[in-house]
């Protein structure tokens, strides 16, 4: 079961501005804890100049999600930013679509390791795009996190 701050937190992700923008919806699913689903309808406000979705919108559905489960399981005593990403289109996307974003446990546990062994951390994760109709890839994106131990003596 969420907690009251996670299901606050899901609100405000959904509530966010460019995410109201462009139509996109983030799910937190009750039985996966490290797991996030988001959808990205098409609509008129959202579609580019050829009637498909636009490429930014695809991107920002995309963007935070990996750090936000991340962080969800390292907790407050570790830094996490979004390093680098990439996108790459496949094919239009002529309709709703949907990306989960799922880092397991495991590897949560490694990152937890290496950072308070105060390696150097960049985990890279990849999500697929994809169309709700048929389940064809349309965008996938790959996103290089950098995370590390806080310094106590900086708090």
């Amino acid at each position: 079961m969420a907690t009251l701050r996670q299901r606050l937190m899901i609100r405000l992700v959904n509530l966010y501005p460019p995410y109201l923008g462009a139509g996109v919806r983030a799910s937190y699913p009750k039985d996966d804890p490290y797991r996030i689903v988001v959808r990205l309808g098409l609509h008129w406000w959202n579609k580019n100049l050829f009637g498909t979705q636009f490429g930014g919108s695809l991107y920002a559905m995309c963007d935070p999600h990996f750090v936000f489960i991340v962080m969800r399981h390292l907790g407050p005593g570790y830094l996490v930013w979004d390093k680098a990403a990439a996108i790459d289109f496949l094919k239009p996307g002529r309709g709703a679509v949907k990306a989960t974003f799922h880092v397991p446990p495991e590897k949560i546990d490694e990152i937890r390791a290496a950072a308070d062994r105060g390696e150097k951390v960049e985990p890279v994760f990849t999500t697929e795009v994809v169309a709700e109709a048929d389940g064809e890839v349309v965008a996938r994106v790959t996103k290089r996190l950098w995370v590390r131990k806080k310094d106590p003596s900086r708090t």
